[in-house]
């Protein structure tokens, strides 16, 4: 069931393991586009945006918890690529050890601080108690998050970008049935769409968890293999803390970006709930691309290859180069016909705003490929920390469109903050990550010293 991503034409690679990873993305996406459809037009335009409310703060926390597991499989991926199945069973157990520290320390603070953080970031006090119940629930379910994100960043890593797909394709289909029945036979309001979220994640992950321990024999761990190790708990937080860290500075900038919204009025947060919904959604192959060279930067610096490593970047981000011109045509043909689906026709200004939302941020996606690939790139070759800085950049951008630019300029600065944050963010990685490139090939020059 394992793929080696160290032999073989890169391009196809790629594709081979990015494709399914997308469409596992699409369906993540899915289900919570879902929630908004059956939010917006079930409940109403503020309960879209009590839900849209608590993005960046979802992002912030949700984000922190998903970094930490890819980062963790990042280990994993080297020894896979070197071969050393040992090492790989270690780094397996203690990133399981690890994952229920985090998950239990992260869920206990993040609900006590989950009203005053909401306070903070201006939430119309016609929204903030459907935020409430909305974020605290999926908040309670962290355990669950890593539970998914560990046991699917796992399989990746040793190749099998599949499986997690076809577990979150059932569990997308389980969304739809539970949003209906809790939304709108149980009249749960705004908390039967995070419970319906949190209990189908759950089933993909416990069916990730099965898969793994029935299908891979290179996971059959003795009893030395599931002792608690410092040194590789020490290796993993050094590689999941910073990847952890990037996805949360990142969200700290949003949830600047978002208070300025916020301040706006509710209909600005629907506007920007709906276009996040289907940018989000449009966004998806860079995802998929960037995870993808993950698992193929750490398999191929595990073996070794850099020449294989500047050859996959140049064959992804043609990749992104050719999905982004396709985007744009996506958004000029249906754009507003998508929209539909979050928000009614009479809510003309609302549409209006979403639509130019969407717009600005598809005309600048090839920085955000970009972002995705490079950064990426360099955490799988084993420099997370670098990925922080990257991070740092984004945060600026969106701090300054919250703090400067949208009290003078309101909706129209909206429009530009995510293009702005990913151009800052490019500034940064794209010299990192010749550094990088730099400093691995003198790494590995001394290491072939060493051995002759």
């Amino acid at each position: 069931m394992e793929k080696d991503m160290t032999k073989g034409s890169p391009m196809k690679l790629i594709l081979g393991f990015a494709v399914p990873l997308l469409f596992g993305l699409l369906f993540q996406q899915f289900y919570s586009m879902v929630d908004a459809i059956i939010v917006g037009h079930y409940l109403g335009v503020d309960a879209l945006a009590a839900v849209g409310a608590t993005g960046s703060v979802n992002f912030l926390i949700i984000g922190f918890c998903m970094g930490v597991c890819n980062g963790f499989a990042i280990p994993i991926a080297q020894e896979f690529g070197a071969s050393n199945e040992s090492n790989l069973r270690r780094y397996v157990a203690n990133s399981v050890w690890l994952s229920i520290i985090f998950a239990v320390v992260i869920t206990v603070v993040v609900s006590i601080l989950c009203r005053p953080i909401l306070q903070m970031m201006r939430t119309p006090a016609n929204i903030i108690e459907g935020s409430y119940d909305y974020i605290i629930i999926i908040f309670l379910g962290i355990p669950v998050v890593f539970l998914y994100n560990m046991t699917a960043a796992i399989l990746r890593s040793l190749g099998d970008s599949r499986t997690p797909v076809i577990f979150l394709v059932m569990a997308a289909v389980l969304n739809i049935f539970l949003d209906l029945l809790c939304i709108i036979v149980f009249q749960m309001g705004v908390s039967g769409a995070a419970i319906a979220t949190v209990a189908s994640q759950a089933v993909a992950g416990l069916c990730c968890l099965l898969f793994m321990w029935k299908k891979f024999p290179i996971l059959k761990l003795s009893a030395e293999e599931r002792k608690w190790n410092g040194t590789c708990a020490g290796k993993l937080c050094n590689m999941g803390i910073p990847m952890g860290l990037q996805y949360s500075i990142t969200a700290i900038g949003s949830v600047v970006l978002q208070s300025a919204v916020n301040g706006i009025g509710s209909d600005a947060v629907a506007a920007v709930t709906a276009g996040s919904k289907m940018g989000m959604t449009l966004m998806c192959p860079f995802d998929a691309l960037g995870s993808t060279m993950a698992t193929y930067g750490g398999q191929n610096v595990g073996a070794g290859d850099l020449k294989r490593v500047d050859q996959g970047l140049k064959s992804c981000c043609l990749l992104g180069l050719i999905y982004s011109v396709l985007a744009l045509i996506i958004v000029h043909l249906a754009g507003r016909q998508i929209l539909l689906l979050f928000l009614d026709a009479e809510e003309t200004g609302i549409l209006g705003n979403a639509y130019a939302y969407v717009c600005t941020n598809v005309l600048f996606c090839f920085p955000l490929a970009l972002v995705n690939i490079v950064r990426f790139l360099i955490q799988g070759m084993g420099f997370s920390k670098l990925a922080v800085f990257a991070g740092a950049f984004e945060m600026l951008a969106r701090g300054l469109a919250g703090f400067l630019l949208v009290p003078h300029f309101g909706f129209r600065a909206v429009l530009f903050a995510n293009p702005l944050a990913w151009i800052f963010a490019d500034i940064f990685l794209i010299p990192a990550f010749f550094y990088v490139r730099k400093k691995m090939a003198d790494i590995m020059s001394r290491q072939k010293g060493q051995q002759a």
